[in-house]
């Protein structure tokens, strides 16, 4: 199996046994799933480093607005159809190819494997994400694996955090990897938004929930010591048959 396919296996199986459900949506969206149903209308300024590839489809009207197509971004637009068809409580990973127009280099590329989750029901906590979180780290990376929250800024969330993980390589200690600071960043995660809520009509005064996002290449790399993402996609049978 391809490195990305194992990691994404393992991450996934450690969330359902946390009994979490896989769903699964199309790469090809529009601008209401992408964007304006997570709180990001076309003014604000964090769609700036993901609004592109649009594709030359008839647009689809939406609450008399049309909306353009594009590749998707992130797989939070899969959390959003999801809540469109069911009621709460949901808990759910959403693993898939996204788009965004990074210039590849050593850490970037213009595709690359996201899993998002989100949990939503009534009374769901900031201190509920925290222990999940600790718990995935731990599975993933070892019993030892400490984890820490950033505050930071989505749109989607609030209040949202960066969480990093105690460096694997130097396990806290300070090394070239960590760049001294004996931490990792992984994840960004949060609690929903209630605009969110509001645009998928759940009652935000009576649910609440939270939700995480995570690259794969980033966990595959940090988990079996790869320095460079292109070597995920050149097929080289050479790298791919060591995992």
């Amino acid at each position: 199996k391809h490195p990305i396919t194992c990691v994404t296996e393992e991450i996934c199986s450690i969330f359902v046994r946390m009994g979490f459900e896989i769903v699964q949506g199309p790469e090809v969206e529009t601008e209401y799933y992408n964007f304006t149903a997570l709180n990001i209308p076309k003014d604000h300024p964090s769609r700036d480093a993901f609004d592109t590839f649009f594709l030359d489809l008839k647009p689809q009207r939406k609450n008399n607005i049309d909306y353009n197509w594009l590749l998707r971004s992130q797989t939070s637009t899969v959390q959003i159809r999801v809540m469109q068809e069911r009621k709460p409580p949901l808990k759910i990973i959403a693993p898939g190819r996204v788009y965004r127009p990074d210039a590849t280099d050593a850490s970037h590329s213009f595709q690359f494997h996201q899993i998002e989750g989100l949990f939503v029901d009534k009374k769901v906590t900031f201190s509920q994400l925290k222990g999940a979180l600790a718990i995935f780290a731990r599975q993933l990376f070892g019993p030892k694996t400490k984890t820490r929250f950033r505050p930071h800024f989505f749109p989607f969330t609030e209040p949202s955090v960066e969480v990093d993980i105690s460096c694997i390589i130097c396990r806290g200690k300070g090394c070239r990897v960590c760049s001294q600071k004996g931490w990792l960043e992984v994840l960004g995660a949060g609690m929903v938004n209630p605009v969110v809520f509001e645009a998928v009509g759940y009652d935000s005064e009576k649910y609440t929930g939270f939700a995480f996002g995570m690259g794969v290449e980033r966990l595959a790399m940090l988990k079996y010591g790869i320095t460079d993402i292109r070597m995920f996609y050149e097929n080289d049978l050479r790298f791919l048959r060591q995992f």
